[in-house]
Formats: structure tokens, sequence, C-alpha cells
């Protein structure tokens, strides 16, 4: 029973990552998405702007988590969980242990650049001074298919 009921917690929190993924799409930023919640409240919310910003550290995860620490007024957030479209990146994963987050939750894999099982699980590597929990695959159908269409049609565009 209580499996179920995280997986629809974790659903609905999934469901609002893919709504900032759908705000980054509109911007035609790649469509991934991050929410950090913390005793049951949503603390921050961020989507992609590497190319509005033309940063290269302008991950959602890393937006979030700023954003979080920012609104805690601590960057320590280990009872925080992270729910994003997207397995993070080495990257992201890097910020993620730094800012001791206690649970990650994604939903595509990256097999390209995932850190959280696919390529490498730097969010659970025991020689870190801080392992995630980490839940995979929470709506990964939707998620990845947002992301394929985004860029099946810039490959469209491109021709």
């Amino acid at each position: 029973m209580k499996l179920e009921m995280d997986r629809t917690q974790d659903e609905a929190y999934m469901r609002l990552a893919i709504a900032q993924a759908k705000q980054a799409e509109a911007i035609r930023e790649v469509p991934i998405g991050a929410v950090i919640v913390q005793n049951g409240e949503v603390i921050a919310q961020a989507h992609n702007l590497r190319e509005t910003e033309q940063r290269a550290v302008a991950h959602a995860e890393l937006l979030a988590i700023d954003l979080a620490c920012l609104r805690t007024g601590f960057w320590r957030l280990n009872d925080a969980v992270l729910y994003v479209t997207l397995e993070p990146c080495a990257m992201c994963s890097g910020a993620i242990v730094l800012s001791r987050i206690g649970r990650v939750v994604f939903g595509a894999s990256d097999p390209k650049g995932g850190c959280a099982g696919t390529l490498m699980n730097l969010l659970q590597d025991d020689r870190m001074n801080h392992q995630a929990e980490v839940t995979s695959g929470v709506l990964a159908d939707e998620c990845g298919a947002m992301l394929s269409s985004f860029f099946r049609d810039l490959r469209k565009k491109r021709v």
C-alpha cells in the first residue's frame, strides 16, 4: 500500500516537473523540468535555460537546487526530494550529492549522459560523502516522448 501511495505522489510531483519541461519547450529549450519538494511542500521549480541564458550550467536541476537553497536559507537539502524529467547528468549529479538531496526521482533514462544508474551512478557511489535514494522510470514514457518529439522536430527544421 505504501509503495502505491508513494508512486501516486511521485507521479503528481513528476507532472509538475513535466509542466516545467513544457515551459522550456515553449521557449525552444530542451524540455527538461525539475521540482524540489521538502516536507510535502514544493520549494523550487525550474526548467532548462541553457540556450536562453547561454550558460552551460543552466540545467533544470541546478537552477532548482539554487532556488531551493535561496528559499530555505540553507545549502543542505537532506530531506528534500528532487523530481526531474530526465536522468541527471554528471554535473547535476555532483550538485545533488553536494547539496545532500535525500532522494531523486526521474522520468526518462539518458543513455548518453545519465549518471543516476545508466552510464554510471554518482548518486549512490559509496565513495562519495553522500548518497541519494534513486527512483527511476516515473512517467518515463511521457517524459521520453516529450524529448523525442522535441529532437525530431529540431532535426526536421534543420533539413
